[in-house]
This record gives C-alpha cells, sequence and structure tokens, in this order.
C-alpha cells in the first residue's frame, strides 16, 4: 500500500491538478469545432473541419506573402494625433494608445517589400485587429508610401484589405482618405505597375468604395463579407430581401465584381504567377 499511497496518488493527483494552457484549442467562428491552435496556425488559421478562413494578423499576412517569410518593413509617415480632439466613451489619444499596446502595431496598415514568387513586390496589409481596419489619415499616408515605393522600386503593388470602414473620430478627414488613396492608384497606373487587390473578411464602408475596388486583378478569400452598406441599412432602404450569399465573395465572383476566389494556402502561388504575367520586366535576378 505504501507504493500506491506514496508514489502512484501524488502521480494522478499531479495530473488532475496540472492546468491546460488557455491557447491550446480554438472554436471555429463557423462550425464550433474545437481545432488545437497549433494545427490551426500551420493551416494558415484555415478550419481543417469546415474551411472557414479566420481573420490574420499583419505578421501572419506578410510572412504568408513573401517567399521563405522573409520580408522588410518601412516606417511611415506620421500624421497629426486627435486632429478633432475627439472623445466618445474615452478620448481618442487614450484609445489609440490602448489599441497600439494591443495590437503592437502604430496604425491600421503595414507596409513590407520583398519577394513572392522570385518577384519584387511591395505589400499593403491592413490590420483588423486596430481599431477594426478603419480608414484614418495614418493610413491614407501610409498607402501613398505604399505606392510611392513601388514606383521606385518599379514593383507592383499587393493590397489585403480588411476594415469596418471610416474612423468616425476623424470625421471628414476620414472620408478625404478615399481620393488619396484613389490617386495613389492612378499614380500606380500612370507608371505601369500592377495593382493588385486581395479582399479579405470583412472589407465594407470606404475602403471598398475607393482603393479596394480598383484593383487591376480582384481576389478575394472564400466566403468573405465584402461591401459598402450593412445587409440590414440595404434591406430597409430598397425594402426588399437580399439574395443568399449577398455580400459574399462567392456572390461578387458570380456577378462579376471579381476576378477570382482563391483559398488562403493558394494566395502565394496565385500572387506570385500573376505578378510574373503582368510585371514580367521587373522579374527580380539573384546578384552576381
Amino acid at each position: 500500500m505504501s507504493w500506491l499511497t506514496e508514489y502512484v496518488r501524488p502521480k494522478i493527483r499531479g495530473l488532475l491538478k496540472r492546468e491546460v494552457p488557455d491557447n491550446l484549442w480554438t472554436n471555429c467562428e463557423s462550425c464550433e469545432q474545437m481545432i488545437l491552435t497549433k494545427d490551426l496556425l500551420k493551416a494558415m488559421n484555415v478550419c481543417p473541419h469546415c474551411g472557414h478562413h479566420m481573420r490574420a494578423s499583419v505578421p501572419e499576412r506578410l510572412e504568408w506573402t513573401f517567399d521563405k517569410g522573409e520580408y522588410t518593413r518601412i516606417e511611415l509617415p506620421k500624421v497629426p494625433v486627435d486632429p478633432l480632439s475627439f472623445r466618445d466613451r474615452k478620448r481618442y489619444t487614450d484609445r489609440l494608445k490602448d489599441e497600439r499596446a494591443k495590437s503592437h502595431l502604430d496604425e491600421s496598415m503595414a507596409v513590407a517589400h520583398g519577394l513572392i514568387g522570385g518577384h519584387n513586390a511591395v505589400v499593403a496589409v491592413m490590420a483588423f485587429e486596430f481599431i477594426a481596419g478603419t480608414m484614418g489619415a495614418a493610413l491614407g499616408e501610409a498607402f501613398l508610401a505604399a505606392a510611392r515605393l513601388a514606383i521606385l522600386q518599379q514593383s507592383p503593388l499587393v493590397v489585403f484589405t480588411a476594415s469596418g470602414g471610416a474612423r468616425m473620430q476623424e470625421g471628414m478627414i476620414s472620408l478625404m482618405q478615399m481620393p488619396r488613396t484613389t490617386v495613389a492608384v492612378e499614380m500606380l497606373k500612370e507608371a505601369g505597375l500592377p495593382y493588385l487587390v486581395v479582399l479579405t473578411n470583412p472589407t465594407t464602408g470606404g475602403v471598398s468604395a475607393s482603393f479596394a475596388m480598383l484593383g487591376d486583378v480582384q481576389i478575394a478569400e472564400p466566403n468573405a463579407l465584402i461591401g459598402f452598406a450593412g445587409q440590414r441599412v440595404i434591406e430597409d432602404t430598397v425594402r426588399e430581401k437580399l439574395p443568399e450569399g449577398f455580400q459574399r465573395a462567392e456572390y461578387l465572383l458570380e456577378h462579376g465584381m471579381l476576378d477570382m476566389v482563391v483559398a488562403r494556402g493558394k494566395l502565394p502561388e496565385t500572387l506570385g504567377r500573376l505578378i510574373g504575367q503582368l510585371n514580367y520586366r521587373h522579374i527580380a535576378r539573384p546578384a552576381a
């Protein structure tokens, strides 16, 4: 009995009391199946049970997109903070400070450059984790910086969109980013450089009404929500029931708003192939 009480019982108690890490499992937002977090990360945040594409962070997007996960981030222009001295439940300056601490990002867009499929490319990624990817003056400056870098390097620009629309804390300044980003797209077209857009879930509001829908090639991830106004708002306005799947990627593809819907795992290969076809003059060659 001494062996059972002194050795086996403490071992069993130790197993029962062992704490399970909070981030060991993740629930799929669509099918609600439990997935080992490490398996989900290997699958690029795509549910292995139903294929639902969960949201991805800026570092994840950049790592998945560039060859061997190697890229160089650029420092983005600074803009005036809180130009309207806005306050809702908290001061806008305090909200920005909290979001930066939580997301480890300065703003809702990051820009990097590197190789995709062996081709030079500039990539801008919207960060839904930063105030729902809303568009303010800083995002407008970031987009312009990405376009200028692409022109300087004679490289295509690839943009991953994920946004809740305009940022209300910046009022009219936020809305002015729509024409500013549109001008940046025109700069790319005048330079003869490809502009590719990957729309992810969700892409809405002023972003979808400006640079998100101006790509030379429009790509979307499966079942991504893409639109301007919300479905209930539209139904109340037109006083009709909207069709099944309205504002989802597959519906938009069927009705000519998109060129293709591509699963996340195939995006790097697809982008590399498209860049090669559209931008064959600027293929990156190894140094001698």
